[in-house]
């Protein structure tokens, strides 16, 4: 773990998440189903105290710490990346809720999250709607004191089983980005339905219908036609963070490929002396370390609350996430064929490191994001 920006007290909160993740929550982890949400894991960890870390100081309140979640996202990623994914869509669907709720919304949803007994799903993405996020269009036609949703969501982490959705839907046609409001929604709301999605890794992932479900004026998270501000709002927050994921997956595999390479012997030694191996080790350790150090420093930016943080929080997801796809891969190479059975630690990691260069913005959409901040 680097120390940079880091002090002592984060330095061994950060060791003993890693400890209770490997000893604690992998047992729990592998009791679950995959491809469904785990609320004993996700309980479990309320117990810990873990959820309570996506808020200041482990308490309710309207801002969260960047550094810290990634503190807790790398961490947990080292050990366990059903865990680490698990914490992570608590924080995703619930901090819209957290920074633009109103008052009676936060009471009810937020404690709940942080003791693990409500799951907790974040709704953008539409079959339509994916990269472009602004061209939205799950209607909200506007019914007496509230709206009525009607339309699909895709793609949605925790869908269909989450306790309540941080639903993004079109208020005013043709409007764009300024025509997008931000509901929460009870999962028992009627007309709400959905179904599993199985995917290359085995996460709760699904598809969202709306028809026609209800929703109240005390449900708007935010102004009427300002909920693209609360989802970006809240992807600034996550994309470091998303790095931060990516970076404990990069250090995982790296740990795994040095210590294979000090232990298997081929043309007469070990693997490390060849300058084959040690030399795309050494390249793994730099990028792992210099995605580390983005990450953390987007984050601390974040905390300091400095202003046009996109650009820092897109390089620090777009680097982070595409050093991970390389650095997994090549341990993958150094190990060989017997990183390739299932089951395998980098077999794991290679179908699980895929993702995070899609999702929160796509790597092509981080470059599009640095390359506009180039000309002001």
């Amino acid at each position: 773990m680097s120390t940079f920006a880091l002090s002592a007290q984060q330095r061994e909160f950060a060791a003993w998440v890693g400890r209770v993740g490997a000893e604690q929550l992998r047992p729990v982890v592998a009791a679950g189903a995959p491809g469904t949400v785990n609320r004993e894991l996700i309980k479990a960890m309320g117990d810990l105290g873990l959820l309570a870390r996506l808020f200041p100081g482990g308490s309710v309140s309207r801002e969260a710490a960047s550094l810290d979640l990634c503190l807790l996202r790398e961490s947990l990623a080292r050990v366990s990346t059903e865990a680490e994914t698990a914490l992570a869509l608590q924080g995703l669907g619930s901090y819209p809720v957290l920074q633009s709720g109103q008052d009676e919304q936060v009471r009810r949803w937020i404690p709940a999250v942080a003791a693990g007994d409500a799951v907790a799903a974040f709704a953008l993405t539409e079959p339509e709607a994916g990269s472009d996020a602004a061209a939205l269009g799950l209607a909200a036609e506007p019914d007496g004191d509230g709206w009525r949703l009607t339309g699909e969501k895709i793609w949605i982490s925790n869908a269909p089983e989450a306790d309540f959705y941080t639903v993004f839907a079109r208020t005013t046609a043709g409007a764009g980005a300024r025509g997008v409001s931000a509901f929460v929604v009870p999962a028992e709301r009627a007309g709400l339905s959905g179904e599993h999605l199985d995917m290359i890794s085995p996460h709760p992932i699904g598809r969202l219908t709306f028809d026609g479900v209800q929703v109240h004026r005390a449900e708007l998270l935010g102004e009427p036609d300002r909920g693209f501000r609360v989802a970006m709002r809240t992807l600034d927050l996550f994309r470091p963070s998303v790095g931060a994921f990516a970076v404990g997956m990069a250090q995982a595999a790296l740990d795994a490929a040095v210590e294979h390479a000090a232990s298997r012997q081929a043309f007469g030694g070990p693997l490390k002396d060849l300058q084959a191996v040690s030399h795309p080790l050494a390249e793994m350790a730099t990028r792992t370390e210099a995605a580390r150090l983005l990450v953390y420093s987007a984050a601390a930016a974040y905390d300091a609350g400095e202003r046009n943080l996109a650009a820092r929080s897109a390089m620090a997801k777009l680097f982070a996430t595409e050093t991970a796809q390389s650095v997994v891969d090549a341990a993958v190479q150094i190990h060989g064929a017997l990183a390739l059975r299932k089951g395998h630690l980098l077999e794991h990691l290679y179908r699980e490191v895929r993702a995070p260069r899609i999702y929160e913005g796509a790597s092509e959409v981080q470059r599009t994001i640095i390359a506009r901040t180039l000309y002001g």
